[in-house]
């Protein structure tokens, strides 16, 4: 293990809704209306600025080295009570480094920060091909995930001596996740995935990425460079993110090289459906920006109802588009998922 300490940035407030769909169906994670900001600084007040602490780890899946990073308030210590573990899992075009973003002047981006302060230990990776991880020849597709999240676990439960960890993926980093939770049930405490796909019909984002179906089929790699980077701020709905955050983004990701996997663009477009709801019995939050181009209301609530557990939520977020994290509205992300991996557990009747 290699300690890294870090500054911690401040968190800056921003008013918004949190928007539910479907009375009966479908679950806001709360309601902010017009006491939003008093709310921010009640939450302000119950996680005030501590130092943080931030380790880096390696996990093995076979010969290939997958680069892990952890970070929580205060140094683990032997003998003491351990703090839940939230593990991020990130999507098809960038590495970890989408979790633990640091803009100067833009406020708090890095969400790894804002749940260490909330009182998690928060773990993520490089997935196989990305970031630091080993180069391989493989596509690094849904199933590799998987695998790659089976051995990271082993080293989550190796240092902190527990064996069930709440998981939190985006975009395909759902479906990795998703899919970890159908083959390691037993591993997975309380399941987030943020701007998540079923079976991707009419799917515009998905429809248009299909037109490159057969180069996904015979390459591993595809171009990911400034410009495809930048656009996750326009894509969807210009507004929504701020383009001087991902241009930060690009900077951090573009060390790492201008070349992806295509095996997640392969599954999701040609391989879909590759979490099955029925599968996850886990509890599920599911959230969506309210312009996310990537899976339909319709095709997210076929998942929601397939889903076999009664703890379950869908969210609709005001304001946000394909990525939650990097959203001008993202406060409203942190609100949700907080409260979810939180709640008190039911009684069972």
């Amino acid at each position: 293990m290699i300690p890294i300490d870090r500054p911690v940035g401040r968190r800056t407030f921003i008013q918004g809704a949190s928007l539910g769909l479907g009375a009966g169906l479908v679950s806001s994670a709360a309601s902010f209306g017009a006491s939003v900001t008093a709310a921010h600084a009640a939450s302000e007040a119950e996680a005030p600025r501590a130092d943080i602490w931030s380790g880096e780890y390696w996990a093995k899946k076979g010969d290939v080295p997958l680069y892990m990073f952890r970070k929580r308030v205060g140094a683990p210590k032997a003998g003491e009570t351990p703090l839940p573990v939230l593990f991020l899992v990130h999507g098809s075009s960038v590495s970890f480094r989408v979790f633990d973003l640091k803009v100067p002047d833009k406020g708090e981006y890095s969400l790894m920060d804002v749940f260490a302060r909330y009182g998690f230990d928060v773990w993520t990776m490089d997935h196989e091909n990305y970031g630091k991880s080993g180069r391989t020849k493989g596509n690094a597709d849904i199933a590799s995930g998987v695998e790659d999240l089976k051995a990271a676990v082993e080293v989550v439960a190796r240092e902190t001596g527990q064996q069930k960890y709440h998981f939190c993926g985006e975009s395909s980093g759902a479906l990795r996740a998703g899919a970890f939770a159908m083959a390691a049930p037993e591993r997975v405490d309380r399941l987030v995935l943020l701007a998540h796909t079923y079976k991707g019909t009419d799917s515009p984002t998905l429809k248009k990425r299909a037109e490159q179906v057969e180069f996904y089929r015979t390459h591993n790699m595809r171009k990911r460079d400034r410009a495809m980077i930048e656009s996750i701020a326009t894509r969807d709905k210009p507004g929504t993110s701020d383009p001087a955050v991902v241009k930060v983004l690009a900077d951090v990701e573009l060390q790492f090289g201008e070349e992806v996997p295509t095996g997640t663009y392969l599954d999701m477009t040609a391989n879909l459906p590759v979490v099955h709801p029925e599968k996850i019995k886990s509890p599920v939050l599911i959230m969506r920006g309210e312009y996310d181009g990537i899976a339909t209301v319709d095709d997210l609530v076929e998942f929601y109802r397939g889903l076999p557990t009664g703890d379950r939520q869908f969210v609709v977020l005001p304001g946000m588009a394909h990525s939650l994290v990097l959203a001008i509205n993202r406060q409203l992300l942190w609100h949700g998922m907080r409260a979810f991996l939180t709640q008190p557990p039911a009684v069972h009747v």
